[in-house]
């Protein structure tokens, strides 16, 4: 059997090989230049954030197609909290403020929502003092003649525990009372809204930016939920929409939240209802 001999390689070649694959990693690589090496970026958490956030990722992708896609899940504000701290995802969305065990975690102001009562179109009522609605929602008052609207049994419809906008809602309204047991649970606000524009005697809240034409917005203690009467502190059912790490951002994180706080980003958010910071 005759033995395989090797032979060595000159040094010249040796070389040119080297920079022939350097030279095509580096062309492998321009056409991916400021993605982030893991692949897409993901965002978690609240539902009432996350419409809003699915919006600024189709402009961010537009406008950055070379940049890492932006990948959006809902959740609530408490898994995304969770998802932040345990980096199964990039960056968490909330609508409600940090809590004590989420203190690792660094906010970022998004924007600041309003939290607005609605009724179906038909319902004569319109307006309710924050009183009169914890009374509702703790099921103290059942009927709409006892506010001024037509006979009928209050249809009380809410947000699930863990919901960020709960958690704003029983805050800012409950003031310590629960939610009364019988109350219809909604998952998202978008499902709240579709439950009221089918219900003439039902009476749930929702973002700001998710009112149109199906429900009936009801004032508050006589002020009128609006972007302007929200940025003059006048209407006071307001709560933040924030984006959370632990730690830095990622790079690719970074980029997409620089986007969202950019003045594209801040007219985008300010023409669907919210108020961004200035």
């Amino acid at each position: 059997m005759r033995s395989l001999r090797i032979r060595s390689r000159s040094p010249e070649v040796c070389l040119a090989v080297c920079l022939l694959v350097i030279f095509i990693l580096t062309l492998a690589g321009c056409g991916r230049r400021g993605a982030d090496p893991s692949g897409s970026i993901t965002l978690a958490g609240s539902t009432s954030v996350q419409p809003f956030v699915e919006m600024l990722a189709e402009e961010y992708a537009k406008s950055y197609p070379d940049r890492s896609p932006v990948n959006v899940q809902g959740g609530g504000s408490s898994a995304g909290a969770r998802a932040a701290l345990s980096g199964t995802a990039h960056i968490g969305m909330m609508s409600r403020g940090l809590a004590e065990d989420e203190s690792e975690l660094t906010p970022t102001v998004m924007a600041e929502d309003a939290l607005v009562l609605i009724v179906h179109p038909i319902n004569t009522v319109t307006g309710l003092t924050k009183d009169q609605i914890r009374r509702i929602f703790s099921g103290s008052i059942t009927d709409w003649e006892e506010v001024g609207g037509p006979p009928g049994t209050i249809h009380v419809v809410s947000r699930e525990e863990g919901s960020g906008t709960r958690g704003a809602f029983d805050e800012l309204i409950m003031e310590g009372d629960d939610v009364m047991p019988r109350a219809i649970v909604q998952d998202s606000n978008g499902a709240v809204r579709e439950t009221i524009a089918g219900d003439r005697m039902a009476m749930g809240y929702v973002s700001l930016g998710l009112v149109d034409e199906r429900v009936k917005a009801i004032k508050v203690d006589g002020v009128e939920a609006s972007v302007e009467n929200v940025r003059r502190r006048e209407y006071t059912l307001v709560r933040p929409f924030l984006l959370v790490v632990k730690g830095e951002y990622a790079p690719g994180a970074r980029e997409f939240v620089d986007f969202v706080l950019s003045d594209e980003g801040r007219r985008i958010l300010r023409d669907e209802g919210l108020v961004p910071p200035e």
